[in-house]
């Protein structure tokens, strides 16, 4: 994959997650970065996929929730494949940390406390 941003990283909770998930889900985490956070981030193109979080005290990086990518694993559903990624986005150093993906089917809402643990 041709790279997009100076430097990704993925927080320790987050491998675990993406993990368990590439078992059911191969294509995700490649597809995503390719497509949607380089139309959200770099060519300005927003597809309603991602959202900036609100209401969590952060000024800076800026987190947001993707829900909108397609998971070829996930035939039929298209880019409403349940899958959510929270990630941080460091403008300035134009670097991702991701910070938790899963899946909607078995959890409804993304972990807030993760969060805060990281960039409060």
């Amino acid at each position: 994959m041709k790279k997009i941003f100076v430097d990704i990283k993925r927080q320790p909770e987050f491998k675990r997650d993406a993990k368990r998930l590439c078992k059911k889900f191969r294509s995700y985490l490649d597809t995503f970065i390719e497509r949607q956070l380089k139309l959200y981030h770099k060519l300005g193109i927003d597809n309603m996929g991602v959202v900036p979080m609100p209401n969590l005290g952060i000024s800076y990086p800026a987190i947001y929730k993707a829900k909108k990518f397609a998971c070829k694993a996930l035939k039929g559903k298209g880019s409403a494949s349940g899958i959510r990624a929270v990630y941080a986005y460091f403008k300035e150093e134009d670097r991702i940390e991701f910070i938790e993906v899963y899946y909607k089917g078995e959890k409804e809402n993304e972990d807030r406390a993760r969060i805060l643990k990281y960039y409060k």
